[in-house]
């Protein structure tokens, strides 16, 4: 198994490879190998990929790393995008850690964001931010799930 894709913990905040587009994708390090087909409509559409994985990262150095980005690429980065594999307790944690790293650094109506997940047999699926910020409240979920049960 190898991986090419740079993992993000290891690139310079204003690395000529995050300036090579204005979209970044950042995804879980096993998609690449597991799911490498997925990310082809993203590289075809222009982003700069970048990988973590958060088995081997802690996400608040991740997400520190993500905030000093945003703030020094905030003049030309326009999205960043999260693609993981749906179902992983681990990679769930990216689109959390996208999240607060935006609100942490007051960026969230400057730079889009969007959130992918890569569902088995249905392909990759878009997962509105919102989704997200719900995933995080446990109490909120159960109180959803009671509401569809009627």
């Amino acid at each position: 198994m190898s991986y090419s894709t740079p993992k993000l913990i290891d690139c310079n905040a204003r690395s000529k490879r995050i300036r090579s587009s204005d979209k970044m994708l950042i995804i879980g390090r096993c998609v690449e190998v597991e799911h490498g087909e997925a990310l082809l409509p993203f590289k075809d559409a222009g982003y700069s990929v970048f990988s973590v994985c958060l088995e081997e990262e802690h996400i608040n150095m991740v997400g520190f790393k993500l905030a000093g980005i945003l703030r020094r690429c905030r003049d030309f980065l326009k999205e960043v995008a999260v693609l993981t594999v749906d179902g992983s307790p681990h990679c769930v944690q990216l689109h959390f850690m996208v999240e607060e790293a935006f609100k942490v650094t007051g960026l969230e109506g400057d730079i889009r964001r969007k959130h992918f997940v890569i569902v088995k047999g249905e392909g990759v699926v878009e997962v509105p931010k919102e989704s997200v910020k719900v995933a995080r409240y446990l109490s909120k979920v159960s109180k959803l799930i009671k509401q569809c049960k009627g």
